[in-house]
């Protein structure tokens, strides 16, 4: 019997790559995005489903899940919508911080909320939550971005341990830089005098040739798939050759050498 996943930000990126991949090995995917009358590539595909989701509407995301679930059964929920709020605190808005806390943790609380019931009831499910290297370390000019995402990985293991007793699993895959569209599409980014220099040593690791070497987005969805059908009980997956050299530092050293270090290399 062929499984199902419900993937949420599907337009594009590692989204995109994710239901494409899932859906070559068999699966039914459930391709969830903000505007699916724009979407030309997935609604080709054979067991491809595309259906609006706005993940900061939470009533849309209550009728949306729940019309799923009263025609199918869902395996799997990647939740993987989101994008960058990338600039010193002081450069953004109040609508802005909230724009970015209700799509990147507001968004992964409210569609893991609607699908546990769900996995209760059959005492089976995985849900696999994307957050970045940047919910493992902070880093200048993405304090909010670090704390959407460090806010996700906090909520993801703290649940792993709630719902363990219905045979219910909540994965984490951290990505470091991938090559999608990310920075150009996805990363919203705030200015400020005061800053200037900060963001521009920052902007050097955004250059074409970093870039470049970034890990491709079907590469991270190969070990999204990893984490679906592994069985294990793992909680943190992390993806891509910088994400395994950045944590595997932080994990060699104490948080506050790892502080001071980051620290002494953007002190102007």
């Amino acid at each position: 019997m062929k499984k199902t996943i419900f993937i949420t930000g599907a337009s594009s990126g590692l989204g995109k790559a994710a239901a494409k991949l899932f859906q070559t090995n068999g699966w039914n995917v459930i391709a969830t995005m903000r505007k699916p009358e724009n979407e030309t590539e997935l609604t080709k595909l054979e067991n491809v489903k595309v259906i609006k989701l706005d993940v900061t509407n939470s009533s849309q995301i209550s009728e949306t899940i729940n019309q799923v679930l009263s025609m199918q059964d869902v395996d799997v929920v990647l939740n993987n919508a989101g994008y960058g709020l990338i600039g010193p605190l002081e450069s953004f808005s109040e609508e802005q911080i909230n724009n970015q806390l209700q799509t990147n943790l507001f968004g992964v609380i409210n569609v893991t909320k609607a699908f546990v019931p769900f996995f209760r009831e059959r005492k089976k499910g995985v849900f696999i939550n994307i957050t970045s290297t940047f919910g493992l370390l902070g880093y200048p000019t993405c304090s909010l971005y670090n704390a959407s995402k460090f806010a996700v990985d906090g909520f993801s293991e703290g649940l792993a341990y709630e719902l363990a007793q219905f045979g219910i699993q909540v994965k984490i895959v951290a990505p470091g830089g991938m090559q999608t569209d990310f920075a150009g599409r996805s990363l919203q980014g705030g200015l400020h005098e005061a800053y200037k220099q900060l963001i521009a040593k920052v902007s050097e690791g955004y250059s074409e040739e970093q870039i470049a070497n970034y890990t491709k987005a079907e590469t991270v969805a190969q070990i999204i798939y990893d984490a679906a059908t592994d069985e294990k009980n793992q909680l943190r997956y992390v993806a891509g050759k910088d994400a395994n050299e950045l944590y595997n530092e932080r994990l060699s050293i104490t948080p506050e050498n790892q502080f001071q270090k980051m620290r002494s290399q953007f002190l102007m």
